[in-house]
């Protein structure tokens, strides 16, 4: 066993993610098919860490860092919406959330239709459904754990771990060849047509930012006091009704902050600091996710399970390229969302990220998708995926 403390895993996440850049210039098939670099490199890791087990050499990782991570990405994200954005993004964010509900809904028939003809519990259909592939990890574990409590399910927490671990692998990797094949079917703006002005957004990380490095303090700062007054929100919502995951009330406290301090002339945000240091938080939680993979949970799934899953992933393919594409207008930006959908309608919000810039990196940006997307897939899909989640345990078959 060997054991990488907060430091060693730090400097094997900044080591992935250069084995992923790496792989993805070197690597036609990597680039053609927009895979993500964090995602190349982590699984990369993940696989090796695999073999290594089968002959009992086991890593573990200090994963403390993964946490703050993804919630200074959310923060970011916040940071970056301004209401008047979203305001011109409104029917946009009203249609891919309509879209999003759609693929909520067939995900758990599937999950249960296709666990009853396989002789299976329909629980573990809505396990292998929106619980855990458009709901993640924390989704699937409290809704396993109460799965357990209150249905006797066995071992509906691993089963929903696995599920959610097998989402974010095959997430990350069907969203770029979905926008491959959807981008030959528009005019994509290329990068030679890019306004004149620096980048602010997410769409393309690797482009050149002028920052200082006071204003780079000032955006850690509102970072900083989005992470504690969200985590206050949180502990203080915990056990209502309005109880919401931490990343969304980090994320909500951001958009605040931008906005009220914008409202009252006190303060505007620079987003050029803070997509820069979105993007960091972005890259390097993934690349600590991806390498701390227990790729042998999913070695462990029975063949029926998997078989369930296999079939969520090519529903998630085609929902994207028949339905997510044409609802949202079959344009580049369509396609854009597309590639945004696979990666949390299988994974999380921070893969659609990832899955959208290894697109934008190439064919230049699409400001709707990295508008609709962070807002519907870290926001909207939790309320409504536990409302769907209830009317499905309502049905007769599981009471």
């Amino acid at each position: 066993m060997f054991e990488l403390d907060f430091y060693g895993t730090l400097v094997a996440a900044s080591l992935v993610l250069l084995l992923g850049r790496g792989l993805v210039a070197r690597i036609g098939f990597l680039r053609a098919y927009n895979i993500p670099e964090p995602v190349a490199g982590g699984l990369v890791v993940a696989i090796a860490l695999l073999v290594l087990r089968t002959f009992d050499v086991q890593v573990h990782f200090d994963t403390s860092l993964q946490t703050p991570l993804m919630l200074a990405f959310f923060a970011t994200i916040g940071l970056n919406a301004d209401f008047a954005s979203l305001k011109k993004g409104g029917r946009a964010v009203v249609l891919f959330l309509a879209v999003v509900t759609g693929l909520l809904v067939v995900q758990n028939a599937l999950g249960i239709g296709l666990a009853t003809a396989l002789g299976l519990d329909p629980l573990m259909g809505l396990l292998a459904g929106s619980i855990t592939l458009s709901g993640g990890h924390g989704t699937g574990a409290a809704w396993g754990a109460t799965f357990t409590e209150k249905f006797g399910l066995a071992s509906a927490s691993e089963l929903a771990l696995a599920s959610a671990t097998f989402g974010l692998v095959l997430g990350g990797l069907i969203g770029g060849p979905v926008a491959r094949l959807l981008i030959k079917r528009v005019a994509t703006p290329g990068l030679a047509n890019n306004t004149p002005q620096l980048p602010s957004g997410f769409e393309q990380p690797e482009k050149e930012r002028l920052i200082t490095s006071f204003s780079v303090i000032e955006t850690l700062a509102l970072i900083a006091v989005s992470l504690l007054t969200g985590t206050v929100l949180n502990e203080l919502l915990k056990g209502t009704a309005f109880e919401l995951p931490n990343f969304v009330c980090v994320l909500f406290v951001g958009v605040l902050l931008r906005n009220g301090l914008s409202a009252f002339g006190f303060y505007q945000v620079f987003e050029r600091e803070v997509s820069v240091l979105g993007n960091v938080s972005l890259s390097l939680f993934l690349a600590i996710a991806l390498m701390s993979l227990k790729l042998w949970d999913l070695a462990a799934l029975a063949l029926p399970f998997f078989v369930l899953l296999a079939a969520q992933t090519l529903l998630m393919a085609l929902f994207a390229i028949f339905i997510t594409f044409r609802v949202m207008g079959r344009t580049y930006d369509a396609a854009v969302l597309s590639a945004g959908h696979c990666g949390f309608g299988l994974g999380a919000t921070p893969t659609a990220i990832a899955n959208m810039q290894a697109v934008t990196q190439r064919f230049g940006p699409s400001h709707v998708a990295f508008l609709v997307v962070p807002m519907v897939g870290a926001f909207f899909i939790d309320l409504i995926n536990v409302v769907v989640i209830k009317v499905y345990l309502a049905l007769p078959f599981f009471q």
